[in-house]
């Protein structure tokens, strides 16, 4: 059984999870360097013109194949809340995910608009996915690294210290890795990776963006997320630029570009 993502998440040597969100990007980031990709679900909401979230389970997963198939990478889908609250629900979209080919999922603790479930019920889901992704990988021979998220910190419902109690409890109910974003400094991320026994990601955005791969290798992250932070950089550009272009007729911001070239090489490498 190919082990490579899995084998990927080394505690003090993280890799850099890239998340692309279409075919072009996944193959740029391929071709820059990256060992892995990662949907997500905001970016790819948002080229579909939705908000985060708005995709919907099939959309998603499809999605997901088409990154996986698009370069030889491992490819680990960003799953939101499992698309429902139910167990079951949880467990089809693992199950689903590891169908189409991606090596590994991430499934949050989240229940919409800012709320959480509670720590049973969050316990439970991840039990369930935990056993539909390894009832996958007897069915498939393909591993499948399931990752638990505890997201209260990013939605304001809790605390890094009961983030790392639903870590602890996830990683108890069979998660492969653990996850909880943005908390309030990078030794609070720290204090994540101590309290575990399973590998832990850690998000570059907001203030993360400020920290170098060493520093969160120094904090004991084994792999580096970048969630939506390089999709909305590019909406900055568009942002920017358009701004510029109509309000006072200044096209000066598209000056710097990458040439076709160069993009053309990094898209054709990974064709036919």
């Amino acid at each position: 059984m190919d082990t490579t993502f899995r084998d990927l998440h080394r505690p003090g040597q993280p890799f850099i999870l890239a998340n692309a969100w279409d075919i072009g990007s996944a193959r740029m980031l391929a071709a820059l360097g990256a060992e892995a990709l990662a949907t997500s679900s905001a970016a790819f909401a948002f080229t579909l013109g939705l908000p985060d979230g708005g995709a919907g389970r099939d959309a998603s997963i499809a999605h997901g194949k088409a990154l996986a198939d698009a370069t030889p990478l491992p490819v680990s889908g960003d799953f939101e809340n499992g698309f429902g609250d139910s167990p079951e629900i949880v467990a089809e979209t693992v199950r689903l995910a590891a169908e189409a080919g991606l090596a590994g999922c991430s499934i949050e603790d989240t229940a919409g608009a800012g709320r959480s479930y509670d720590f049973a019920a969050a316990v439970t889901r991840i039990e369930a996915a935990a056993d539909a992704a390894r009832k996958a990988i007897a069915a498939t021979g393909r591993d499948f690294v399931l990752l638990a998220r505890a997201d209260g910190m990013l939605v304001g419902t809790y605390d890094n210290d009961e983030a790392i109690r639903r870590l602890r409890a996830f990683s108890a109910a069979g998660a492969d890795a653990l996850y909880a974003p943005l908390p309030p400094d990078m030794e609070a991320l720290a204090a994540q990776c101590r309290a575990v026994d399973k590998p832990v990601n850690g998000l570059c955005a907001g203030l993360f963006t400020h920290y170098s791969r060493a520093d969160f290798a120094n904090a004991g992250v084994a792999r580096i997320s970048l969630g939506s932070s390089l999709a909305r950089a590019t909406h900055k550009v568009i942002l920017d630029a358009g701004r510029a272009m109509f309000e006072t007729g200044d096209f000066s911001r598209m000056g710097e570009i990458v040439p076709s070239s160069v993009v053309n090489g990094m898209l054709t490498r990974f064709m036919g």
